[in-house]
C-alpha cells in the first residue's frame, strides 16, 4: 500500500502540480512510507485487501480527475508485488536522493514532481 501511495503522490504532483496529501513520505528500509499511514494500519495485515477493503474507502471526497488518477495508478502498479514495487522504487531518483541522506529522511516532493514528470514525458510508467 505504501508504495502505491508513493506513486499516487508522485503522479499527482507531476500532473496537477500539488500534493495529493500533506503527510510527508519518508525513505524507510523497504521503501517509501507515510509514517501516519504505517502506524494506523501496521496491525491489519500485509496484503492490501487485509488493510482496507475497497468498500470502506470513501472515494466521494475525491474529484473525478483524482479518482481517475488513483484508478490509473492501481491499474499500472497494483499488479506488482510489494517486492517488485520496492525494487522499482530503489531505482528512482526520489528514493535514491532521500535514502542517501539516511533512512527516515523525507522524500522531496520537488524531486518527486520532476521525476514523475519525466516519466510522463518519456511514457515509461513501469
Amino acid at each position: 500500500m505504501q508504495k502505491l501511495v508513493y506513486y499516487a503522490q508522485g503522479f499527482h504532483l507531476a500532473i496537477y502540480d500539488n500534493l495529493l496529501f500533506q503527510e510527508p513520505l519518508e525513505a524507510w528500509m523497504h521503501g517509501p512510507v507515510v509514517k501516519e499511514l504505517y502506524h494506523n494500519y501496521k496491525k491489519r495485515g500485509e496484503l492490501l485487501q487485509d488493510i482496507l477493503p475497497l468498500e470502506e474507502v470513501d472515494f466521494g471526497k475525491y474529484d473525478q480527475e483524482t479518482k481517475e488518477l488513483l484508478d490509473e495508478v492501481w491499474e499500472v502498479y497494483g499488479q506488482f508485488s510489494a517486492g517488485k514495487l520496492r525494487d522499482m522504487v530503489y531505482q528512482e531518483l526520489p528514493w535514491k536522493e532521500a535514502s542517501n541522506k539516511g533512512f527516515g529522511s523525507e522524500i522531496s516532493p520537488d524531486t518527486m514532481k520532476t521525476f514523475f514528470k519525466s516519466l510522463l514525458v518519456s511514457g515509461d510508467q513501469s
